[in-house]
């Protein structure tokens, strides 16, 4: 039986064993090791820990001589002996030529099993090449230019006003998230439990749709909500007066919007007019990311719309309202916008500069 030696390591070296024990991105053996080490330095014998590991006394003793001789580095893989694998120049060129200026007639992209058929060379070869050159053709990323003609003053108007808010003023990013949908499923899901995940039925039923109105304040975080049935230019009118009775009235309202035309109507523009606290500043024509309540609405779907089970409307505008009421007393905090106009510009431009059209 083996009996436990005095084995000690320093406090850095053991949160660094900690550290990878808990990480989700390291491979096991790399883990196991670290558990080895913890494990003799608080004094549990050779015997225990190769049987808690599932591993043979010798690896346990490889291990703990390693970590002697070179502490947390010595765990990791060493290269293995033997020359490495080289692959042909000529082979990455065809490979690299064909994955950038070419498709293949079987499919609208490359896949590893088409290329390596196509370029007579095994699939390994392939994954290699495509790793070394950072190549995913698996992977498509899409993307619009805003044609506004407008685009850069729109630009340097909104990002001013986030990077660089006025005196004496709140900005308000305003939108309205249009055919919410009360969803109630078909039968009840299974709840999460010890080794087994929470599950839902695929299929549902539609109990009708909300429209959500948001006055997101940059300055807070805070959010002023108003739901409807429909979003026309009198609902989106009704919301602004509602924008106006709930702030300060010694302050100027810098409201960002897009270029939806119920916000455009003559009844609004009429209302806007009689109001000269209240200024609006237009987002750019396909440019909707400009505007900061977009976050909030993705923060929305995904915490309270993604999961909720609704059997009518009026449940779906509890919810609506309890989220906002949540958000405003737990979670608001203030917006950042930390990226400058000629920062973006720049990347519009040279998005311009590659693209086909």
């Amino acid at each position: 039986m083996d009996t436990p030696d005095v084995f000690t390591i320093t406090a850095h070296d053991a949160a660094t064993l900690e550290s990878w024990i808990r990480s989700t991105s390291l491979q096991q053996g790399q883990i196991t090791r670290a558990e080895i080490i913890l494990a003799l330095s608080e004094g549990m014998p050779v015997m225990d820990v190769a049987a808690a590991q599932r591993v043979s006394r010798k690896t346990v003793h490889k291990w703990k001589t390693r970590f002697i001789e070179s502490g947390p580095e010595g765990l990791l893989d060493q290269a293995r002996p033997g020359r490495p694998s080289v692959i042909d120049a000529e082979i990455v060129n065809r490979v690299l030529t064909l994955t950038t200026s070419r498709i293949p007639h079987e499919s609208t992209h490359w896949s590893v099993s088409l290329m390596a058929k196509y370029a007579g060379v095994t699939t390994w070869q392939v994954r290699q090449i495509w790793n070394a050159a950072d190549l995913k053709p698996h992977r498509l990323r899409t993307f619009k230019i805003s044609n506004d003609p407008q685009f850069a003053e729109k630009v340097v108007d909104i990002v001013g006003l986030y990077m660089d808010p006025p005196d004496n003023a709140l900005v308000l990013c305003v939108d309205e998230k249009t055919q919410i949908q009360a969803l109630d499923r078909t039968q009840p899901g299974l709840p999460l439990a010890p080794g087994c995940i929470g599950s839902r039925t695929h299929d549902y039923k539609r109990n009708g749709t909300a429209a959500l109105f948001a006055a997101f304040n940059i300055l807070t975080g805070e959010v002023i909500g108003r739901v409807e049935k429909r979003s026309r230019s009198k609902e989106f009118l009704a919301f602004l007066k509602q924008v106006e009775r709930q702030t300060p009235k010694d302050k100027e309202l810098h409201i960002v919007l897009d270029n939806l035309s119920a916000h455009k109507t003559k009844e609004v523009t009429e209302w806007v007019a009689n109001q000269p606290r209240i200024h609006f500043h237009f987002t750019p024509t396909s440019a909707s990311w400009l505007n900061a309540v977009e976050g909030w609405f993705a923060q929305l779907e995904r915490r309270a719309l993604y999961r909720g089970i609704f059997t009518d409307v009026a449940d779906l505008k509890a919810e609506l309202q309890r989220f906002i009421r949540v958000h405003n007393r737990d979670l608001a905090k203030p917006f950042k916008w930390t990226k400058s106009a000629d920062t973006i510009l720049a990347s519009v431009r040279r998005a311009k500069n590659v693209s086909p059209n």
